[in-house]
Order: structure tokens, then sequence, then C-alpha cells
């Protein structure tokens, strides 16, 4: 049995081992999910994959994606995939963490295909690659940006938020336009997410993107403005209007 294999069979086993059916229903309530949960919640999860991954290490950029793919496409339950994505992300293997992970992670967005997944591998995943490697990310997430799949649009939104200074204003404009029209939710409340973010660096900016943008929705103009007027506030000495 390979290193794979290993892990796989002691990420079942263990989540197995952690079950907990009455938190399994909720949960798959609250997440609307087809796919079942074992009821293991994220603190517990952190616990096992910490001992797991340390004790299953993998030798080779190709191990490493081919057992993320693996606990993903095989995934009987929803915290098989938890599991997936914590493993990208996994320190050991940071020093993989360049473009050519692209292919991996869109696959993560467009079969997941749900907010829990998506927003954890468009921040976290695809986010530090654009900082680091621009040239190669940005024609990519432009094109997600027009893309059909709502979930890579989604992504294209949102995968600047924490970037802070970093950000890219031109991209962030460039997606956020190109998905203003658009009546979907996750949509829209990408769009407020990504704005409100970036108002915690630049409210002004953020404050005048609003203003000549009046096609955004009630819903994204209201959570992009919400860091505007707690800037105002510190600024003021923290006596803002009520």
């Amino acid at each position: 049995m390979d290193e794979v294999d290993e892990l796989a069979r002691a990420v079942r086993a263990g989540l197995a081992g952690l079950s907990d059916p009455g938190k399994a229903s909720s949960m798959r309530r609250y997440m609307k999910s087809e796919m079942p949960f074992r009821g293991v919640p994220k603190p517990a999860r952190r616990i096992l994959t910490r001992r797991l991954f340390a004790e299953h290490r993998l030798p080779d950029r190709e191990s490493f994606v081919s057992a993320a793919l693996r606990l993903w496409r095989e995934a009987e339950f929803r915290e098989e995939r938890y599991v997936a994505i914590d493993l990208t992300g996994d320190r050991r293997y940071a020093r993989w963490q360049d473009a050519t992970l692209l292919p991996l992670y869109d696959e993560l967005i467009v079969t997941g295909a749900w907010w829990d997944y998506v927003d954890e591998v468009a921040i976290h995943r695809v986010g530090p690659l654009l900082r680091t490697d621009q040239g190669t990310l940005t024609p990519v997430i432009r094109r997600w940006a027009n893309d059909d799949d709502r979930w890579r649009r989604r992504s294209s939104v949102i995968c600047q938020v924490g970037s802070k200074k970093d950000t890219d204003i031109g991209l962030l404009t460039a997606t956020v336009e190109a998905n203003l029209g658009g009546r979907d939710f996750f949509l829209r409340k990408a769009i407020g997410w990504a704005l409100r973010d970036y108002a915690k660096t630049d409210p002004g900016w953020v404050s005048a993107f609003v203003a000549t943008h009046p096609g955004l929705s009630p819903l994204s103009r209201r959570e992009a403005l919400k860091n505007v007027a707690t800037a105002s506030e510190v600024r003021n000495g923290g006596h803002g209007e009520h």
C-alpha cells in the first residue's frame, strides 16, 4: 500500500471513529448538503488531521496532488472533502504552492459547487497564488469572472479577500464589474464581501466605487459600506452617525 492509500484509509477510519449521528443530521441540514456528514466538527477534525498529516507524509508533489484528489473524488462524507482541502493547505507542502496547482483548485471549486468548499479554496489557496504569481493568475481570474460557472465567478470576486495593500485594484474592479448585473445571491454577496474587506484598507476607494456604480444590488451596496462607516467613526474619534 503506497502513501496515498495509507493516508486515505487513515482519514476515513479517523473520521468514522469521531462520527456523531446527531450532529451529522443537523450539519447536513444547515449546509443543505446532498452528501451526508459524519458529524465531526471542525475542531475535532483539525486535531485528527494534525496527527494524520504528521504520520502519513507524502514524498513528492505527485503524491500530494493524488492524495488530495483521492480524498475529494472518492468522498462519501462531506468531512472527507474538508480534509482534502485541509491537506492542500498543510505547511509541509507549502513549497509546492504554485500555479501548477491551479487545475486542482479549479476542480475543487467547480465540482464542490457550494460556499463552504469554494470560499476556503478561493481565498486561502487561489488568493496566495495570485499574490505570488500575478502574471500567470491574473488572466485566469479575469476569465473566471466571465465564466458560465457561478462558482468560478464567485471565486474571481473573493479571491483577494485578505490581500489588504496587495490587492490588485484593477482586477478587483474587473471582477466586480463583470458580475454587477447578476441576480445570483452568491455573486451579490461575494461582491459586497470583497468590497467590505478592502474597505478596511481603503474606505475612500470603496466609497467612491459604490458611488460610481449605481448598478450594485442593494445587498452588495449594504455589505460594501459596512466598513466605510466604521472607518469614518474611527477618523471622527468614535463619534459616528447613528
